[in-house]
């Protein structure tokens, strides 16, 4: 294959993969916040254009690299909150943990730092959101939120500062 149109194909997969990604995350986050549920065939169907898009990408830019740490991050992000779910139930949604892995994967193709930072957004947005309510008085220290919303804003404010570091320079 030509090096110019493997690099298109590859790029124009990569957007294929993070416009779609745009549009689940608005989409769960609605649901979310409204219902608290975060329904399979929407998170699936952001399963199946990830790991097709982000495939045919890093066939088409050789970059196994790319590939294998965008699928560990949503192994990692998906295990890592399927442990919190099964420690306390209560604590964490199924759909929350499916989700976490639909953004590893995301997440992981642009590197580990932006894992990290994406995971950290979340859990410390939804953390002083809940202590907010809890100090207005609004809630008890059992605090149920909606944690979808939070995990993709997280994974957006990483997305948005790595591409930002990557234009800058």
């Amino acid at each position: 294959m030509d090096v110019q149109l493997a690099t298109v194909l590859a790029f124009g997969a990569i957007a294929i993969a993070f416009v779609a990604f745009a549009v689940v995350s608005v989409v769960l986050a609605v649901i979310d916040l409204r219902t608290h549920r975060l329904p399979n065939r929407i998170v699936g169907a952001g399963y199946l254009i990830a790991v097709s898009s982000l495939g045919v990408a890093a066939i088409a830019a050789h970059d196994g690299g790319a590939a294998g740490r965008s699928l560990g991050a949503g192994a990692v992000l998906f295990g890592a909150l399927f442990v919190v779910r099964i420690v306390d139930p209560r604590a964490i949604g199924g759909g929350d943990v499916k989700l976490a892995g639909l953004i590893g994967l995301h997440l992981g193709w642009l590197g580990w730092d932006t894992v990290a930072l994406g995971s950290m957004f979340a859990f410390a947005g939804a953390g002083l959101f809940a202590l907010v309510l809890v100090l207005m008085r609004r809630r008890g220290f059992g605090v149920r939120i909606a944690f979808g919303p939070w995990l993709l804003g997280g994974a957006w404010a990483a997305i948005a500062l790595t591409v930002a570091a990557m234009i800058i320079g």
